[in-house]
C-alpha cells in the first residue's frame, strides 16, 4: 500500500479565497440566495486565486479525456487531483462546496488555457451569445 503525502504548507488553500462564497453557500440552507450571487462570488474566488474565472475560456478548449476525466472526479480523486497541482480543496468544515469548478481551473491552468488570447475568444464568443438574442441592443462586460 502506497501513501500519499503533502506538505499542506506549500498548498495554495483555496478556502482562504473562498471565505464570502462559503457563508453564502451556508446561508443558502437557511434561505433563498440567488444563483447569480454565487456565481460572481465564485468568480471572485477564482479571480483571486488564478486571475480567470471559467467565462475566460471554453469548455471545447478540453480534450475528450479531459472531460471524461472531469465528470467522473469524485471527492477523494479531485482532493488528491488538486494537491498534486499545488491546491486544496478543504475548509474547516470539509471539502468545499464548489471543488468541481476548481478543478476545472486547475486543469485549465494544467492545460496551459488560462491567457489572455483564450479570454478574449471566450468574451467574444459570450458576447455573440448575448448580441444574438432578440431585444438585446449591447452588452456591458465589467471586471
Amino acid at each position: 500500500m502506497s501513501t500519499i503525502a503533502f506538505d499542506s504548507f506549500a498548498l495554495t488553500r483555496i478556502a482562504d479565497f473562498a471565505r464570502s462564497l462559503s457563508r453564502l453557500h451556508q446561508a443558502s440552507r437557511r434561505k433563498l440566495v440567488d444563483d447569480d450571487e454565487i456565481d460572481r462570488e465564485f468568480n471572485a474566488v477564482c479571480l483571486s486565486v488564478w486571475g480567470y474565472t471559467t467565462d475566460d475560456f471554453s469548455d471545447d478548449l478540453f480534450s475528450a479525456e479531459d472531460h471524461v476525466f472531469l465528470d467522473t472526479l469524485d471527492e477523494a480523486h479531485a482532493r488528491i487531483f488538486a494537491a498534486q497541482a499545488g491546491y486544496d480543496l478543504v475548509d474547516d468544515q470539509g471539502m468545499l462546496t464548489d471543488w468541481w469548478g476548481y478543478c476545472w481551473m486547475i486543469l485549465a491552468e494544467k492545460r496551459g488555457l488560462l491567457t489572455p488570447e483564450n479570454r478574449a475568444l471566450a468574451r467574444a464568443a459570450i458576447e455573440e451569445k448575448y448580441l444574438s438574442a432578440p431585444n438585446v441592443i449591447g452588452v456591458i462586460v465589467g471586471r
